[in-house]
């Protein structure tokens, strides 16, 4: 474990591989199926709510101060990458099949991550108040707008998003983000302090998802038409445009001479997306026998963002000490 701690897998890495596989092998069926599919609505609402209790709209107010920033960071997660999906998806959707390049496009419309590009600004020395800023305020507005762009990109299946989807967002996403808010000023603190619990909550949540959804692919047969070649072509695609994101992130932030603080916050938070965002809104856009197809792209760039980014940090963090001792 000590050589996959090195280069960025974690145990929850790894326990998100397992419930992949779980779900390919042992898919739950019936009875089961219906169980899980009750508890991952609930479990989806909670890490909502627990989302609006924690939080702080005054952290938001102040980072947005740093306005050139902020707007940058926010053009790059909603406008940038959304226009390097849709072009990706032009280029390679043939290859892909509709399904998987469905969700190549809902990749590119998600907010970015919080803890992890957080943790990779400060583990490289950035600007950690406005990369807290620029996360929150990414994934605050992406609750609402992930869906609309959504809405106005994909046209999937019978021509677009269901009346069924729009409530299920509403109810399982909006209403408890929103009820958190509100209730925020009582609960807030207690939820705060209570990290284990919100972890548990956050990376329970996710595992529940991702083997709904790979159980509903498996016992709907969906996998069976999808050939190895696509998953393989899959994982290259999403490797190139891991790199053109990253480059494109590079390049702005010497285009725009951002201090090297604040090009770390552009870097992190413009260029990663949220699995743990991702995934809960999938689970209500898209039927459940193809979310599985759908959120194949999100779990390959999330995985391969958390290693690139963990050891470009990490590069970033021994040249700071180096020039520190020099």
């Amino acid at each position: 474990m000590g050589f996959l701690r090195r280069i960025g897998i974690d145990t929850y890495m790894l326990m998100l591989l397992g419930t992949v596989l779980l779900g390919l092998m042992l898919p739950a069926r019936g009875i089961a199926a219906d169980g899980l599919g009750q508890v991952t609505y609930g479990a989806v609402a909670l890490l909502f709510f627990l989302y609006g209790a924690k939080l702080d709209p005054a952290s938001v107010k102040a980072g947005l101060l740093n306005w050139r920033l902020q707007g940058l960071t926010f053009a790059s997660t909603y406008l940038l990458i959304p226009a390097v999906g849709l072009l990706f998806a032009a280029v390679f959707g043939g290859l892909l099949g509709p399904q998987v390049t469905l969700g190549l496009v809902f990749l590119a419309v998600l907010p970015s991550t919080i803890q992890s590009s957080i943790a990779f600004v400060s583990m490289a020395g950035g600007n950690v108040p406005a990369a807290i800023c620029a996360a929150s305020l990414s994934n605050l507005i992406g609750v609402v707008l992930t869906p609309v762009l959504v809405a106005l990109l994909m046209q999937a299946g019978d021509g677009g998003i269901s009346l069924d989807a729009v409530v299920r967002i509403g109810t399982q996403i909006l209403l408890p983000f929103v009820l958190g808010q509100l209730l925020r000023p009582w609960v807030g603190n207690f939820v705060r302090t209570r990290k284990t619990l919100t972890l548990v909550v956050d990376r329970g949540a996710i595992l529940l998802i991702v083997y709904s959804a790979f159980s509903a692919g498996t016992v709907s047969g969906l996998w069976a038409s999808i050939p190895p070649v696509a998953l393989i072509a899959l994982i290259a695609v999403m490797l190139v445009m891991l790199a053109v994101v990253f480059g494109l992130m590079a390049g702005m932030g010497r285009l725009f001479r951002l201090p090297a603080e604040d090009r770390s916050v552009l870097f992190f938070c413009g260029s990663t997306k949220s699995l743990a965002s991702g995934l809960p809104i999938a689970a209500a856009l898209f039927p459940p026998e193809t979310v599985g197809a759908t959120v194949l792209p999100v779990l390959v760039y999330h995985m391969a963002q958390l290693l690139i980014c963990a050891m470009i940090a990490q590069a970033h963090a021994r040249r700071n000490a180096t020039a520190l001792v020099a």
